[in-house]
């Protein structure tokens, strides 16, 4: 049998109009408003951690020299609406 984590509360103030939301959710979706709060931070905090990985991997890429040319990425994007796109710089 698992053993509950602990918990604890966590009181923050919102617009009305999110609060509201909030309670619009929790009942479409037959869950508690804690529930939705739960489930909303976590995501933020997933997407926030995922966030910060890729910025360290990408000025671990910069500081060992793994760059693109910026004329070769910009004639790229400008090739895009283009009927003969360039293949992506590499």
């Amino acid at each position: 049998m698992a053993t509950p984590s602990k918990t604890r509360s966590v009181t923050a103030h919102v617009p009305e109009q999110l609060a509201q939301k909030v309670d619009l959710m929790a009942e479409r979706l037959d869950r508690s408003r804690n529930w939705i709060v739960k489930q909303a931070l976590s995501a933020w905090i997933d997407q926030e951690e995922e966030r910060s990985r890729l910025t360290l991997e990408a000025l671990a890429d910069v500081d060992a020299g793994r760059v693109i040319d910026h004329q070769a990425v910009q004639a790229w994007a400008d090739s895009l609406s283009s009927e003969t796109p360039l293949p992506v710089p590499r």
